[in-house]
């Protein structure tokens, strides 16, 4: 395929974007202003959590990508720290239990075998947890992953099949032809393609400017707290009802009420730490974490784990989620633009949709059939006409 492609944005989207490219035989430029998996892809957890997913197109993309991973690391020929250990959502009160009793029977529906198992059952699957949780979700299925290692592999298995990586290249403009991109231009620069796909989460509404366009998606910031090294005590990762409470709510009008949108997200690395959040809140871009969200996530953690009391915290880190209005990605064409593509907007899913976006996205920016209807993910769902600039 003599075919040129340009990804901007080296996470784990647009890195599992640029392998699935290269497959093809597309001729890949794999650019990023930073490094591989220096941005949000690099400031996150390591759940493939299909249970916290709602009902619907992006729940249909998560099962299909799924799939990929418990092949992946052979296909990649890496490490990447890939467990089905499955997952729960622990729930404490019985308003808690009634929203999730609803949302597990939507979820069996739609193919997914998670249910509902009591407090003692919790706790015979996660020893630590308190006696204050009444009940909980569990799936054998749900799994976890290490997403700086699947970035890296990514990239690096997309380098094997040829394709070209230009880092620490911010992009600084478009190359245009009337209506049509054929390329971006780089600091010292321009370099040409038959498509553009823009894969750089937050910051691309920022890029899409230039163009006039508007792109729904907004930083919704999250925060995790990082232990020191302990002996195994998590058994697969580990959600609160409110976590998944602040995820589904799309209303940003209502950030006054929980300004800072706190639930439990738990796991544990290879390396023992526990990755300890999160938190959900619209602070624009600002990456600086905040003393009082960690103390509200380090309470809500003790409450659910009392053993953690005792537990030192080592670090913090804030990343930045792409939030779009519905909670679903974008993926596919810019409207009214030729030859440029935008794969963003996955919020708190992108490791989890990461493989099947790649694959979704490298078929669409080379004119094939994505195997599956974009339709709900498009970019012109937000806003009819989109009038790019000079029109």
């Amino acid at each position: 395929m003599s075919y040129k492609v340009i990804v901007v944005g080296g996470g784990l989207i647009g890195s599992s974007t640029a392998y699935y490219l290269a497959k093809f035989g597309a001729e890949v430029t794999l650019v990023d202003a930073k490094d591989i998996a220096s941005g949000t892809s690099g400031a996150c957890d390591r759940a493939i959590m299909l249970q916290s997913k709602k009902p619907g197109p992006t729940l249909d993309l998560a099962i299909q990508s799924a799939s990929v991973y418990e092949t992946l690391e052979e296909e990649l020929e890496a490490d990447l720290e890939y467990n089905k250990a499955g997952g729960m959502i622990v729930i404490e009160t019985e308003e808690e239990l009634k929203a999730m009793e609803e949302m597990v029977e939507r979820q069996q529906k739609a193919g997914i075998g998670v249910r509902l198992i009591s407090g003692e059952e919790a706790r015979e699957r996660q020893p630590a947890l308190s006696k204050n949780i009444i009940a909980s979700t569990w799936w054998d299925q749900d799994a976890e992953c290490n997403p700086l290692h699947v970035s890296f592999a990514y990239a690096n298995a997309a380098r094997r099949l040829g394709a070209e990586l230009k880092l620490r290249s911010p992009v600084t403009g478009f190359l245009r032809e009337k209506d049509r991109i054929v390329g971006v231009q780089l600091n010292n620069e321009k370099v040409y393609a038959d498509a553009v796909v823009l894969a750089m989460g937050v910051w691309t509404p920022l890029l899409l400017e230039q163009l006039d366009i508007e792109l729904p998606i907004t930083p919704r910031r999250g925060q995790i707290l990082v232990t020191e090294q302990l002996d195994k005590v998590m058994h697969g990762n580990v959600l609160s009802a409110a976590y998944i409470a602040n995820k589904l709510r799309r209303n940003q009008g209502k950030q006054a009420e929980d300004p800072y949108g706190i639930g439990l997200a738990i796991g544990q690395t290879h390396s023992g730490q526990l990755l300890i959040g999160g938190s959900r809140q619209f602070a624009g871009y600002e990456t600086d974490t905040d003393p009082e969200v960690t103390r509200k996530i380090a309470e809500v953690a003790v409450r659910a784990f009392p053993m953690l009391a005792n537990v030192r915290i080592i670090r913090t880190f804030t990343g930045l989620r792409p939030y779009t209005p519905d909670g679903m990605p974008v993926l596919g064409p810019v409207p009214g633009m030729e030859g440029i593509f935008v794969a963003a907007g996955h919020e708190g899913d992108g490791i989890a949709l990461a493989p099947i976006s790649g694959k979704v996205m490298a078929n669409v920016a080379c004119g094939e059939d994505p195997g599956i209807d974009i339709r709900p993910f498009s970019m012109d769902r937000f806003q009819e006409p989109v009038t790019p600039k000079g029109k």
